[in-house]
C-alpha cells in the first residue's frame, strides 16, 4: 500500500497533537509550581519558564488547527491536562514540566528531521513549527537557574 500525502498530514497532525498535549501537561504543572511559591518567586518563575510554555503552547495549537482547515482534516479534540500531585512540591513540578517540554521538543525535532513537513508541502507548518521549538528552546535552562536560585 502506498503512502499518500494524505496519510502523511493525518501522521503529522497526529505528532503535533502529542506534542500540543505534552506542553498543556507542562503548563499544569507550572501552574501548580506557581501556585506553591511565594509572589517574587512566582514571579519569577512565570517569567522564565511559564510564559515561554505559554507562547509555544499557543503558537502549537494555532499551528495545529490552521494545518487541519488548509487541508479540511478533521482536528481532534484536545484536552487541558491536569498536573495531578507532586509529593516534591513546587519542584516536583516544574520537573514534571521540564521533563514534559523535552517530550514535546523530542516530538517536534523528530517531525522536522522527518520528511512528513515537506511532504505535507505546507510552508505555514513549517514555519509554526520552528517557531514553537524556538520557544521553548531555553526552557530547561531557564528552569534549572529558577530552581538552583529558589529560596535564597
Amino acid at each position: 500500500m502506498a503512502y499518500s500525502i494524505s496519510d502523511a498530514r493525518h501522521e503529522l497532525l497526529e505528532a503535533l497533537a502529542d506534542a500540543i498535549e505534552s506542553l498543556s501537561f507542562a503548563l499544569a504543572c507550572l501552574g501548580e509550581a506557581y501556585d506553591q511559591l511565594d509572589e517574587t518567586s512566582g514571579e519569577r518563575l512565570e517569567e522564565a519558564v511559564f510564559r515561554p510554555v505559554q507562547v509555544a503552547y499557543g503558537r502549537a495549537q494555532r499551528t495545529y488547527t490552521g494545518f487541519a482547515q488548509r487541508h479540511g482534516i478533521g482536528a481532534r479534540s484536545i484536552e487541558e491536562a491536569s498536573a495531578g500531585v507532586s509529593p516534591a512540591g513546587a519542584r516536583g513540578f516544574i520537573d514534571l514540566a521540564l521533563s514534559a517540554v523535552a517530550e514535546a521538543e523530542l516530538t517536534l525535532s523528530t517531525l522536522q528531521d522527518s520528511m512528513l513537513p515537506v511532504e505535507a508541502g505546507d510552508e505555514e507548518l513549517r514555519a509554526g513549527l520552528a517557531a514553537v521549538r524556538d520557544r521553548i528552546s531555553g526552557v530547561t535552562g531557564n528552569a534549572r537557574e529558577f530552581t538552583r536560585t529558589l529560596g535564597r
